[in-house]
């Protein structure tokens, strides 16, 4: 009896294995997109300093002048500003970053469902690669934006896709691609900045970092268990056309009045949205995308407009090396608040806008008055201001999936998305004349 019954609960058990096995495979799989997915981006905004320094050392090459000549370890010589500055600021890098991928949020969510996920993923994968080449092997700082701007298409196209796909599995892998998005700010800044502190060029340090566009395939195409609903390789159009002619035989005994009473009901709840109903759920994310657009706004606005000049000259870091560690440490506190969906979970995201904008207001005044004696006071700021950034991002994406209908839900992902990058733009603007502004001083 015992063994019969034991017998009998090894399919049950073998079931209940496979998809803690297939749960884990997929949670694992998203953590790693989240990863790749942002790992370029990440690495373009720590070689920032890196990309326009290069272009002012060819500069002061091609003219010949050793009055231009920058030695970055000692600060700028030809800069009469009591700051150390580059003579374009950070911004421009960020801006190329973002407004691409400004353009495909506002603009993807409208049509991307007539490409299917395997194509995106792939040319997200070759975009990515494409960016890594074109910064490394650059002569000029245009070559080197033309790479960034690369990485942002690639960055951009994969999040809102990457977030619609979540809908197709169970919830839980939101928090694994929450969770490596955190990730690869770390990896992407740790990296870059540890690479290149043991005596790695820039250019070889982004070669070496070839190998994420190959492992975000991986993920994808190997790693993830997609159920069979999802449109890896048609359209939705072309899923929802089958669906309705399937409807259509099934039908065709009925009257015509009989099937058409049927067949709209229907085509209301599973056939694609239409652009009334899309503008409609837009008007709906308004609560989520704005306080996370405020955060993203006073976050960028410190990392692109304020972290590079708050330089310490009596630090035993460098200036370049104190600018690629607030990067890391910034990214460290975006992994740990994107980690902690499992643990806690924060509907009032207000709160955390008004807490990123108190940040920024502080360490405008701290760049202007130069208040705080050390590095090592900004290093907690900046772990503290991405905790919160990172909680808004997850929190926001876990809250539209929660509140939001079954047929609304890939489209809403993808379009509340638009958020970060419009304050990340927005930050990137008002970084300019911030930076020009003390520069002159």
């Amino acid at each position: 009896m015992e063994q019969a019954a034991s017998v009998n609960a090894d399919p049950v058990q073998r079931s209940d294995s496979n998809g803690r096995s297939t749960q884990w495979r997929n949670w694992s799989g998203f953590w790693l997109l989240g990863l790749c997915n942002n790992f370029a981006y990440v690495v373009m905004l720590s070689a920032a300093h890196d990309i326009l320094k290069r272009q002012e050392s060819g500069n002061a090459t091609a003219s010949n002048s050793p009055t231009v000549a920058v030695d970055f370890q000692g600060g700028n010589s030809s800069n009469s500003s009591r700051y150390d500055c580059n003579p374009v600021s950070t911004a421009a890098v960020l801006l190329a970053d973002i407004l691409p991928t400004l353009v495909i949020k506002l603009c993807a969510p409208f049509v991307i469902h007539k490409l299917p996920y395997g194509f995106r993923v792939l040319f997200c994968a070759i975009m990515a690669a494409t960016s890594f080449l074109l910064v490394s092997f650059s002569s000029a700082v245009w070559m080197s934006i033309i790479g960034v701007i690369f990485a942002s298409i690639s960055s951009g196209l994969g999040e809102l896709s990457f977030l619609s796909l979540t809908v197709f599995f169970s919830r839980d892998v939101l928090g694994g691609w929450g969770s490596g998005t955190g990730g690869a700010g770390v990896a992407g800044a740790f990296l870059y900045a540890g690479l290149t502190q043991v005596g790695l060029s820039p250019q070889t340090t982004l070669l070496i970092m070839l190998v994420v566009p190959v492992a975000m395939l991986i993920s994808y195409f190997i790693l993830l268990v997609p159920p069979s609903s999802l449109p890896q390789w048609k359209s939705r159009e072309t899923e929802y056309a089958a669906v309705g002619s399937e409807e259509r035989r099934q039908l065709m005994d009925e009257s015509e009045e009989e099937e058409q009473e049927k067949s709209t009901p229907e085509d209301r709840t599973t056939g694609p949205l239409t652009f009334t109903e899309k503008l409609h759920i837009i008007k709906g994310l308004l609560k989520f995308v704005f306080p996370l657009g405020l955060v993203y706004f006073a976050e960028y606005f410190i990392n692109q407009g304020l972290m590079e000049l708050l330089y310490f000259p009596n630090s035993s870091l460098s200036h370049a090396e104190q600018y690629r560690w607030y990067q890391m440490l910034y990214q460290v506190g975006v992994l740990l608040s994107r980690s902690s969906l499992c643990c806690v979970k924060i509907r009032k995201l207000w709160t955390l806008s008004l807490l990123q904008v108190v940040n920024a207001v502080v360490l405008l005044f701290a760049v202007g008055y130069q208040f705080l004696p050390s590095a090592w006071l900004v290093f907690v700021i900046v772990l503290y201001e991405g905790l919160l950034g990172g909680a808004a991002y997850v929190n926001t994406f876990y809250f539209i999936s929660k509140e939001t209908e079954d047929r609304q839900r890939e489209f809403a992902m993808a379009a509340a998305s638009v958020g970060d990058s419009l304050g990340i733009a927005l930050a990137g603007l008002a970084a300019f004349p911030v930076h020009r502004y003390f520069c002159s001083l």
